[in-house]
């Protein structure tokens, strides 16, 4: 981890769940997924300890397994660095886990009738 960071990359330190971190280097314009690939690709003791629930039976494909969550987030794989705007030359912390699906994000117009409940609970009273 001592190694410097190319100028024009993003350094990505990835945590897992039992706290084990790698880092590695990518282009601002690679996505989720060339990024989980990559890892699967080249962390094979980290990743195939996390996956041996899952890959047993080579059900899933890295990509739709391996999940990476930033600032509380889950990244979609179409998502690239340079959308998240991740500074290059730099050291950024993700987590990743392994998780069949992501949640679905919440629209603005669900949030606001979660928050209202959808109702009106006023009652007159005369």
């Amino acid at each position: 981890m001592a190694s410097q960071i190319p100028p024009d990359k993003v350094n990505l330190r990835l945590i897992l769940v039992s706290g084990k971190t790698k880092e590695f280097h990518f282009n601002p314009s690679d996505s989720v997924s060339v990024i989980t690939q990559h890892i699967y690709d080249n962390w094979p003791e980290g990743v195939t300890y996390l996956l041996s629930c899952y890959w047993a039976d080579e059900q899933y494909p890295p990509t739709n397994i391996l999940r990476l969550i930033y600032q509380g987030r889950f990244l979609h794989g179409s998502v690239t660095l340079g959308g998240l705007q991740l500074p290059t030359g730099r050291t950024t912390v993700m987590h990743m886990v392994a998780r069949e699906t992501l949640p679905e994000p919440n629209s603005q117009s669900q949030m606001k009738k979660d928050k209202s409940g959808g109702q009106s609970n006023c009652c007159i009273v005369v």
